[in-house]
């Protein structure tokens, strides 16, 4: 598996987090307006819980395939050249 650059590009905008976490902040801000009723709010808080738990299934199994990758075997090698 080739290392991922996540600097460059962060798993956390691949699978939206920053628009998870954006709608948690509207969420507050609309219970402390008193926009949405407080069951509301849980039931919103619950759903990105679970997309949280949903992410870090994803990263452990992301990194549990990288650490037990094993190295492929270059079209060199498999002609008898050293790669």
């Amino acid at each position: 598996m080739a290392s991922r650059d996540y600097e460059a590009a962060p798993v956390s905008d691949q699978l939206g987090l920053p628009n998870v976490i954006a709608g948690l902040i509207g969420d507050l801000d609309q219970l402390r307006a008193g926009k949405i009723s407080v069951n509301d709010a849980v039931a919103r808080s619950m759903l990105a819980k679970q997309i949280f738990n949903g992410v870090r299934i994803y990263l452990n199994g992301a990194k549990l395939l990288a650490d037990n990758a094993q190295p492929t075997i270059s079209a060199n090698a498999e002609q008898g050249d050293p790669a």
